[in-house]
């Protein structure tokens, strides 16, 4: 009682001492808030870059702490609980001192570039209770003191460098609520025990490097809403059945993880589940009808495994269902009517299986339908007429069927469609009125069918989106109509193998975007219009086997970027004019089976040409074909002859002149270049780091000597290093780009943004160094060279196939995370063997991606030809569009496929001069997958066979005349996922 009345007292003094010393208060307050800003701003000084906004923290303006940018503070004695600085472009480390903020509740670091490893102090922090670092680059392993995070109920670790295996620590925090270690780099196995973690309700472990079986204890985590564990782990076994105990689960997500075996039924008990994700995975067996008890489905994706059997009835239930994906699989038997009836269904695609008999008559009649992909199976029977009841209808895909009869005229009405694709069927009867001009529609594809009678003439608003029209091979006759030229936007216009006939409009000319135009194999007749020449960007021209007559307009001429022109089983006539020789992208062109006459120009692009392009052209003479008898040339064809003759003896002449002339002019300006070079100074250099480093630029530039190159290529010359550190890296010095000069052409952001790009099989960019006149990239180290260095080299006989297809996988990852994943999207430009490297461990990791473009200035002949890709790689497009995007990617790797098949390179072991491996390739095989035995690489002895079909499968799709169909790099990764099979092919 006593110790009570002496505490008693002191507080009560200590209060009155207060009362009459108010300052004394005020100056402790003062104390507290000036410790907590000078700790924040030795937080900020370990920040490398930083929003201007965070200049308030300042230990001068401590009084206003707690409007600091990103600071809140509690009302009661303004302690820092909360610091939230997400994506302020913050870059650079995490000072321990932060944990010295003992009041912390909420740290919100997410969205910036934190480098190296995160604090292992955070154990400090006992308030906390809210930790979010992803989108970072922290680093290392998760070795924290996590017993001591009593109160921590969300941790979100997602998207950064994290390895190691998962931290077992993460188990003794009791009141964790959400837990998200996906987008790192964590290996071994899911431990057992986090299936303890009873208060879970999200788990995010995908996109790692988790192997071995998932765990069943993971099926006690009763409270469980939402579960990630897809997307580049490789587990083995199949989904555990004990994931039927997740009765409040919402959304489980299993894509993309190697999951094998039976979908087990025991998922059909997850009554509240509305998103279910196991695609692209080695799913066998059939659908469970069990699923059909998921009430509360809303988005059912199985697709790209190999499942069997029929759609279940079962799913007939399914009322709440707006996405149903079967698509890739072995699935068989008709689409059941019951799906027509699900009321809530908007997309719907099973292409690439076995179904047979007819489309449900009544699809559609929900009115909510927008996208139907049934492509390449062996339905028959007619369009619905419904489908696009709703006005909703944006994708419809029905190529590659048996589908017969005409066309429902409400398509025409269908203002909603953006991509229509029914090529490959038997579709007869006229096409409805508006079906072409529709205002939102981008591609229309109706090639190879019956379709008969005229093209509609356009009525109503001008169309302005449509970038594709392929109407080849089908019965439409009559004349073209005016409207034709009213397609703002078109790119591509494939209207060959039909029985139009008249005159060419002259509203042809109104198309000032098309690149490509294909009439060939009609019976149009009259003269060429020379409105064609008003077509700017036209690269692609096929007028061939047609009626035409007159002679050619000199006016195509205009056309400056033509790159093929095919003119050939026609009736013109006249003499070939000479200002075509003038036109210097022309490199391929058929003037035969016409009646022209004269002699052939010698000259210009003239000289391209062989004698196939003139034949069929009984009065046409010159080099190429019967000697001219000038005796009996008329005096202005005489004259012509001659000048041009004496055109190309004085040209020869002045190219002489210029030539030597510029090359003085080079050799004086490398002169300069080198003197300059010698006198920098390396404090002039700047380096950007991506992640904490322990060298600089001085460090680099001592890699920039002649013994250390490793290789030279378009983009420039390469030099092993090896750092103080003992770190060997790659350093790339770029050709002929100058930071800061009228050729930087944005290279410092384009480098800032790939410096930003994590994934597993894409060289890791570490540094750029950089000065006035020189750029130098530092990216990690491969020991085992490029895919073409090894494959190509002694060493290819020891890549085995189960190594190659590991490769390609790995390669084709790494292609998918630029095209669909990256921000911004990014198209590689230049993919080859050589721009794969290969790590200690052969793991494939795409190199040099994002460089090509910036390489057009350099003047360097190599680096030219790398803009669009190398040679042996590049797409067919380019040739008449000079135009590069993700679908050129795709073709360049479908020949670094057929690289991996056969063993040779893509061009140069064939043989005859020209052909390349695709030729090759298809003349070998028939295009048939059987023929790959043919073209097996020889020095491989014990080879898969069905892997083998199924990656020259996939190739031969990769590398499809037409861009449109080839397909993404995404679903190119799904499929080479599905290859691996048992069966062996011993080689004789």
């Amino acid at each position: 009682m006593a110790a009570s009345n002496v505490k008693l007292a002191f507080f009560s003094s200590l209060l009155l001492f207060f009362l009459i010393n108010p300052s004394q208060s005020l100056s402790s307050h003062n104390i507290y808030l000036e410790r907590q800003a000078s700790i924040l701003v030795s937080v900020r000084q370990s920040f490398e870059s930083y929003d201007p906004s965070f200049d308030s923290w300042n230990v001068s303006n401590y009084p206003l702490l707690c409007s600091w940018t990103g600071i809140q503070c509690d009302d009661k004695n303004r302690s820092v609980v909360a610091i939230d600085i997400s994506n302020s472009n913050i870059s650079g480390t995490l000072s321990p001192a932060i944990t010295e903020l003992r009041s912390l509740v909420n740290l919100s670091l997410q969205g910036n570039s934190f480098s190296d490893g995160f604090p292992r102090e955070i154990h400090r922090l006992i308030r906390l209770q809210f930790l979010n670092i992803s989108n970072n680059l922290f680093s290392g392993q998760l070795d924290w003191e996590f017993s001591q995070l009593k109160e921590l109920q969300v941790l979100d670790g997602y998207n950064n460098n994290l390895n190691g295996t998962l931290p077992l620590g993460v188990t003794q925090l009791a009141k964790l609520k959400h837990l998200d270690f996906g987008g790192n780099y964590f290996q071994g196995t899911i431990p057992p025990s986090y299936g303890s973690m009873q208060q879970l309700n999200y788990l995010s472990l995908k996109g790692n490097d988790l192997r071995g079986l998932i765990p069943g204890e993971l099926g006690n985590l009763t409270n469980l809403e939402q579960l990630y564990l897809g997307y580049y782990n490789e587990f083995d076994g199949g989904i555990p059945p004990e994931f039927g105990k997740l009765i409040n689960l919402v959304h489980l997500d299993l894509a993309n993880c190697s999951l094998r075996g039976l979908i087990p039924p025991e998922l059909g008990n997850l009554n509240k589940l509305d998103t279910l994700f196991l695609q692209t995975n080695e799913l066998t067996g059939p659908i469970p009808p069990e699923l059909g008890n998921l009430s509360s489905i809303k988005s059912l994706d199985l697709s790209n495994n190999a499942l069997t059997g029929d759609i279940p009835l079962e799913f007939s239930g399914l009322h709440r269902l707006t996405l149903l994906n079967l698509f890739l699989n072995k699935l068989h038997g008709q689409i059941p009517h019951f799906i027509a009836e699900l009321p809530e269904l908007e997309v719907l695609k099973l292409w690439h299986n076995n179904f047979t008999g007819v489309i449900p008559a009544k699809l559609g009649e929900n009115g909510r339908l927008i996208e139907l992909d049934l492509s390449s199976n062996k339905l028959t029977g007619l369009v619905p007429k419904s489908l696009c009841l709703g006005k909703k209808l944006q994708i419809l895909i029905l190529r590659i069927n048996f589908l017969f009869g005409p066309l429902p005229d409400d398509l025409g009405h269908c203002d909603s469609l953006r991509r229509v694709r029914l090529g490959q069927n038997y579709l007869t009867g006229s096409i409805p009125s508006g079906f072409l001009y529709l205002p939102e529609l981008s591609l229309m594809e109706l090639q190879n069918n019956y379709l008969s009678e005229q093209v509609p003439q356009q009525t109503g608003k001008i169309p302005s989106k449509l970038e594709q029209m392929n109407l080849a091979d089908n019965h439409l006759s009559g004349p073209l109509p005016a409207s034709i030229g009213n397609f703002s936007n078109l790119q591509m216009l494939l209207l060959s193998g039909n029985r139009f006939t008249g005159e060419i409009p002259p509203q042809i000319g109104q198309l000032k975007n098309v690149l490509t135009l294909d009439m060939s194999r009609n019976n149009m007749s009259g003269n060429i219009p020379s409105e064609i020449g008003d077509c700017p960007t036209l690269t692609y021209l096929d007028l061939s086997q047609n009626q035409l007559s007159g002679p050619i307009p000199v006016h195509i001429t205009q056309i400056h970027i033509l790159n093929y022109l095919n003119i050939s089983w026609n009736h013109l006539n006249q003499s070939l004019p000479k200002e075509i020789g003038s036109m210097k992208s022309l490199t391929s062109a058929d003037f035969s089976h016409n009646n022209f006459s004269g002699s052939i120009p010698e000259f210009g692009q003239y000289s391209f040409f062989n004698s196939t392009s003139f034949i069929g052209n009984p009065q046409l003479c010159g080099s190429y074909l019967n000697p001219c008898n000038y005796s009996s040339m008329s005096p202005l064809q005489l004259h012509d002859q001659n000048s041009s003759r004496s055109q190309v003896h004085g040209k020869f002449k002045l190219l002489f002149a210029l030539g030597l002339l510029v090359c003085s002019l080079v050799f004086a300006a490398l002169a300069i270049i080198k003197t300059r070079k010698i006198r920098r100074n390396s404090n002039s250099w700047k380096l950007t780091a991506f992640q904490k480093l322990g060298f600089g630029c001085e460090d680099i530039l001592e890699c920039i000597k002649e013994n250390n190159i490793i290789g030279r290529g378009g983009a420039g010359t390469v030099y092993r290093g090896l750092m103080a550190t003992g770190e060997p890296v790659a350093v790339k010095k770029l050709l002929g780009i100058s930071k800061g000069s009228s050729h930087d052409n944005g290279l410092s952001a384009e480098v800032q943004t790939l410096g930003q790009i994590r994934h597993r099989n894409i060289v890791r960019l570490l540094a750029f160094c950089s000065n006035k006149e020189s750029n130098l990239l530092v990216y990690e180290y491969m020991p085992n060279g490029s895919l073409g260095e090894v494959l190509h080299g002694k060493r290819g006989g020891f890549l085995k196939w189960d190594t190659r297809l590991k490769i390609a996988i790995e390669a084709a990852k790494g292609l998918c995370y630029l095209h669909h994943d990256c921000s911004p999207l990014i198209i590689h430009r230049d993919v080859k063997s050589n721009n794969i490297l290969l790590n200690s461990d052969f793991e494939a990791h795409v190199a040099d991606f994002g460089l090509a473009k910036f390489l057009r200035h350099t003047g360097n002949s190599e680096c030219m030809s790398a803009i669009a890709g190398s040679y042996g790689y590049i797409a067919p497009e380019y040739a008449y569009t000079l135009k590069v995007d993700e679908k050129s990617d795709v073709y360049s790797f479908g020949v670094v496929l057929l690289e991996l098949i056969t063993g040779r390179r893509p061009v140069g072991d064939f043989g005859e001069e020209g052909l390349d491996i695709v030729q090759w390739t298809k003349t070998q095989t028939k295009s048939s997958k059987e023929g790959v035995v043919k073209i097996l690489d020889q020095r491989l002895t014990d080879i898969p066979l069905i892997e083998a079909m199924q990656v020259f499968f996939v190739a031969m799709l990769c590398v499809q005349e037409q861009s449109v169909e080839r397909p993404t790099m995404r679903e190119v990764v799904q499929m080479l996922a599905q290859a691996k099979q048992p069966n062996t092919f011993h080689m004789e």
